[in-house]
């Protein structure tokens, strides 16, 4: 069913979007700041442009991708590099650590840290 956006109200627009899968990218229309601030407290898409329709895509410093339906992760810039990289934790113990002397078999010394640590 198309919606008349001329004649509708915002809600109406928003609960059309809602019915439907999550859509890539949301395009609204307003100088109205109360009522996009609505449409965008409202609705759920992979990116949103006021006032605008061509601009969100060459934006590099915006993540662009989907949500749902549409698609999962961000691409451009950073978030781009971020989705298709997979980083890789290491982590480094010093040769000489405090931790060797809570190993079994345990030390005088570890029964001390204990007593020391719980009393």
């Amino acid at each position: 069913m198309p919606l008349d956006l001329a004649s509708d109200s915002v809600d109406a627009a928003t609960d059309y979007i809602n019915a439907r899968p999550r859509p890539l990218a949301l395009y609204h229309f307003d100088n109205d700041k109360a009522r996009t601030e609505r449409v965008l407290e409202r609705t759920t898409a992979g990116g949103v442009t006021v006032n605008d329709a061509v601009l969100h895509i060459v934006q590099n410093d915006l993540p662009f991708g989907g949500i749902g339906p549409s698609g999962m992760g961000q691409y451009h810039g950073r978030d781009g590099f971020l989705t298709f990289t997979k980083q890789k934790p290491v982590l480094y113990q010093a040769r000489f650590s405090s931790f060797a002397l809570m190993r079994p078999p345990y030390r005088r010394f570890a029964d001390v840290l204990l007593k020391f640590l719980t009393r």
